[in-house]
């Protein structure tokens, strides 16, 4: 009976340790395992994404070059649209200066004939008016004011007389249709020989410094 019922209990002091030590240890590892895994991962993900940087650099890179170069092809041709308007603009303002000048130049040739017809008309008149201090003398009077109100008009537009009196004589401004010799009293303006205006015949008139008809002159020398 005693025999029987005896029941000796297991060490514990090499059976179960050895047992209980190999469980423990490799949940230990695939930790470590799976630490190194991730730390792999997330250098691999940073290289990717220095990666998608460098390329997305280049990228950018290539984008601004293509817009500096728009932003050079457009600032040219606004210059020269710009240009291009200006010329236009300086263009239309000298061919609208030149067609003021024509048409002023042709009412000044339309006026032409009536102010040699009132030169003439003082010339009588004042003639006239030497003889007789009466009508005459107010008729002289009322037609010198008359051409001087016109001169002062036509002046204002820009319209010179070319009437001068004992000046050198200038091919560009006068037209000589009558010579005389010089004085013998004069014995340096014959030496000289420089033709001097004595008479003018027909008054000549400018047009803003441009000739539009030369005085007819007398000149001497």
């Amino acid at each position: 009976m005693s025999d029987a019922s005896f029941h000796p209990e297991p060490s514990t002091a090499g059976g179960e340790g050895q047992d209980t030590a190999g469980p423990a240890a490799r949940p230990a590892e695939a930790g470590n395992a799976e630490h190194t895994d991730n730390e792999l991962s997330d250098e691999l993900g940073e290289l990717r994404g220095l990666d998608e940087l460098r390329g997305l650099d280049e990228l950018l890179g290539e984008q601004a070059r293509k817009v500096a170069a728009e932003r050079d092809e457009y600032l040219d041709s606004l210059r020269r649209l710009q240009a291009d308007f200006d010329n236009f603009r300086k263009r239309a303002l000298r061919q609208q200066t030149e067609l003021l000048e024509r048409a002023s130049e042709a009412l000044v040739r339309q006026l032409l004939p009536v102010l040699d017809a009132l030169d003439l008309a003082i010339d009588h008149a004042s003639s006239r008016a030497d003889d007789d201090t009466g009508d005459n003398k107010a008729d002289a009077e009322a037609l010198v004011q008359i051409g001087a109100l016109l001169r002062d008009t036509i002046a204002r537009e820009g319209v010179e007389r070319i009437d001068a009196l004992e000046v050198p004589f200038d091919p560009t401004v006068h037209d000589a249709v009558a010579h005389e010799p010089p004085s013998e009293d004069d014995p340096q303006a014959a030496e000289a020989r420089t033709p001097v205006v004595t008479e003018v015949l027909r008054a000549g008139y400018c047009l803003k410094g441009r000739v539009i008809r030369p005085a007819m002159v007398k000149v001497r020398g």
